[in-house]
């Protein structure tokens, strides 16, 4: 396994390699029927917010490509796990929040490490003084303490 500093250097050639399908993920994620509308359904007690959980999966995994010998952060896997893979239920609708919360929770998370990847992907090399969002990517990928 690489070692933190040639992980970190991973990271930023990846960034920068990816960025445009990086960008175009993004995108897709921030649209009326990506973002706006999924998030309008949770409120709408629609079982259409159970998409999300499609999108989750596709920012995790352009995530995971980045740094693909680094394992992802312990929390963010834990919000993602129970986001993820949640079926429509009949039980559903008398506990809305406890059942789609996690899905709406963990998509949120992946899309803001997704923003973050892409905001910084101009980076040439680690930064002396490091943004809060870059500062997360290094959390994300275990490379800061």
């Amino acid at each position: 396994m690489a070692t933190a500093h040639e992980a970190e250097a991973i990271l930023i050639e990846n960034l920068r390699l990816r960025h445009t399908d990086l960008a175009t993920l993004l995108n897709d994620c921030s649209t009326h029927w990506g973002f706006e509308d999924p998030i309008y359904r949770f409120y709408h007690q629609s079982y259409k917010v159970y998409a999300l959980q499609g999108q989750t999966t596709r920012i995790v995994e352009a995530l995971r490509a980045l740094v693909p010998e680094r394992p992802l952060s312990e929390w963010f896997k834990t919000i993602v796990a129970e986001g993820t893979g949640r079926t429509l239920t009949t039980q559903a609708n008398r506990e809305w929040l406890r059942e789609t919360r996690p899905i709406v929770e963990a998509f949120f998370h992946a899309r803001y490490f997704l923003e973050m990847a892409v905001r910084y992907a101009e980076l040439e090399e680690p930064p002396e003084i490091l943004p809060s969002g870059y500062a997360a990517l290094l959390y994300l990928y275990r490379l800061r303490c």
